[in-house]
């Protein structure tokens, strides 16, 4: 589903990866771990195209890096839910209008809207505070919400970049839980992260990033 071939990227000018060869199936849970700056980012920045490869091909799907048309990146994203770190919701908008946004904008039915919005609410078990605004919310809940935003489309991966640093250790079991209830759906989840504790607890294939360099090893 996604193939990193001889894939080598920089960030201003600086080298982050290097000759990275790497496939990813559908339905997989992959804990990507490395220290902070090691390139995790750049790695899930990759897989949505925010970034290009230098050297090499990423392969989404049906999409590659060297033949992908600036028109279908939009397309390919919506097969492809983000979570991040620090949350980035909508403080005018309430916890509804906050999922349904990643849908309006794409054109779906109002119909359909409330429908998946109310499934995915459903499912990170927040189906009770969709009207409560984000600073209502603990960080946990809010961090909920993203995740119910990032599966409201139905994406085929689900990329969490550090999405428990800034939880306490409780909370960030209770949002590892989740990405596994997601993945037993058939949603492959990259879970990138430095918290080793959570990797151990993840029983999933890591990935490491060291020296510029990708490799899967057996434990951290």
């Amino acid at each position: 589903m996604i193939n990193f071939y001889n894939v080598s990227a920089a960030f201003d000018d600086q080298p982050i990866l290097s000759n990275v060869n790497i496939d990813i199936k559908q339905g997989e849970f992959i804990s990507l771990v490395g220290e902070t700056g090691v390139g995790k980012t750049t790695f899930l920045r990759l897989i949505y195209f925010d970034m290009f490869p230098e050297v090499g091909t990423v392969t989404v799907g049906e999409y590659d890096t060297i033949t992908v048309r600036k028109r279908d990146i939009p397309r390919l994203r919506r097969s492809i839910g983000i979570v991040f770190q620090d949350f980035k919701l909508l403080e005018e908008r309430n916890v509804y209008e906050n999922v349904a946004f990643a849908l309006e904008v794409t054109g779906v039915r109002r119909t359909e809207i409330n429908d998946r919005v109310t499934n995915a609410l459903t499912e990170v078990g927040l189906s009770h505070k969709l009207k409560n605004m984000p600073n209502e919310l603990s960080g946990g809940e809010q961090q909920r919400v993203v995740i119910a935003r990032a599966i409201v489309n139905k994406p085929l991966v689900l990329l969490a970049d550090e999405p428990t640093g800034n939880l306490d250790p409780a909370t960030s079991m209770d949002i590892l839980q989740l990405l596994k209830k997601i993945n037993s759906t058939g949603t492959a989840i990259i879970l990138a992260t430095h918290n080793y504790e959570l990797v151990r607890k993840s029983e999933s294939r890591i990935i490491q990033i060291k020296d510029g360099k990708v490799s899967q090893i057996e434990s951290v």
